[in-house]
């Protein structure tokens, strides 16, 4: 049986829409005026937000024909942007990592990608703005439906409870995977504390990670020092792993350290949490203090990272 028809009237909107959109975010401009394609940015991006993908991985994400992103890769790695290893699991396969090169090229597209979606944004009132970033999302997800690419997440600012979900992620998280007891709950609920009452909006921010209207993630930046802000409560539930979203949060608070013109970015975590030290490393923190100890019920090496921004 066929699909039925759909209205003219609703056809059009959808157009009309598609015109709108298209000229209010500059799609048809060249991009960001830099010198690479759109395609090319997006390839950019996903390197820098994946942890060594492999080119079908690439393409498969990105829609692309294997010729035309083999093509891109190869430009790239001409100008010393990424780099390959031989992928454990598949010999055909290489893995994929932009070099500090990479990294370097696309800092700035990053910075003036955020840029204009600031200005467009900074214009709207903030309830109209949650209102608009719950359409696109309910956009999103309607027309990915029934498809195997990722849910969307939203980025907020925290809201009153939110702090209390937050204590509570950490305390069941850490307690149900690492095996921390209550003395870790103690210390974020002491940590968040200190955030709603001293919190300077001037220094300090924090996000609140959503997806289908439900909270995932969390990560915070706190004023230590006039030059040092430190990046604190990073979580993410087990559902919204695999998706780049703890990366997505760290960089976000590297972005406003450096916008606030702090000189060091710093953290602390302990050394078999892999999954965050990986997001760190990529990103350029390196460990300058570590030390073992007991502490949550657990004997750990625990480390301070900092990143010079």
């Amino acid at each position: 049986m066929p699909p039925p028809a759909i209205p003219p009237e609703q056809i059009k909107a959808v157009r009309r829409f598609n015109r709108f959109y298209t000229q209010k975010i500059g799609v048809l401009d060249p991009y960001l005026g830099s010198e690479f394609s759109l395609t090319e940015v997006r390839v950019l991006y996903e390197l820098a937000h994946r942890d060594q993908p492999v080119a079908s991985e690439l393409g498969r994400e990105l829609g692309l024909d294997a010729g035309y992103l083999s093509r891109i890769l190869r430009r790239f790695e001409t100008k010393r942007w990424i780099e390959r290893a031989p992928s454990p699991a598949d010999a055909r396969q290489s893995l994929l990592r932009l070099t500090d090169s990479g990294h370097a090229a696309f800092a700035p597209l990053q910075q003036k990608s955020r840029d204009e979606a600031a200005a467009l944004l900074s214009g709207i009132p903030g309830h109209d703005r949650e209102r608009l970033l719950r359409a696109m999302g309910t956009m999103q997800q309607v027309l990915n439906a029934g498809q195997p690419s990722q849910r969307v997440a939203i980025l907020r600012d925290p809201q009153p409870g939110d702090m209390g979900w937050v204590v509570q992620q950490h305390g069941d998280i850490y307690w149900r995977e690492y095996g921390f007891n209550h003395e870790f709950e103690a210390l974020v609920a002491e940590i968040a504390a200190k955030y709603l009452r001293d919190f300077d909006p001037k220094w300090e921010k924090g996000w609140i990670a959503e997806i289908d209207g439900e909270r995932v993630g969390s990560v915070f930046v706190v004023r230590q020092s006039p030059r040092v802000a430190k990046l604190r409560l990073l979580i993410l539930g087990p559902g919204a792993r695999g998706q780049g979203l703890g990366g997505r949060l760290t960089d976000e608070c590297i972005h406003f350290a450096r916008s606030k013109s702090y000189r060091k970015l710093v953290l602390w975590t302990q050394s078999h949490l892999l999954a965050a030290r990986a997001i760190y490393k990529s990103r350029g923190f390196r460990v300058v203090k570590s030390e073992p100890y007991n502490a949550f019920g657990q004997r750990m090496t625990s480390e301070t990272w900092e990143l010079t921004l």
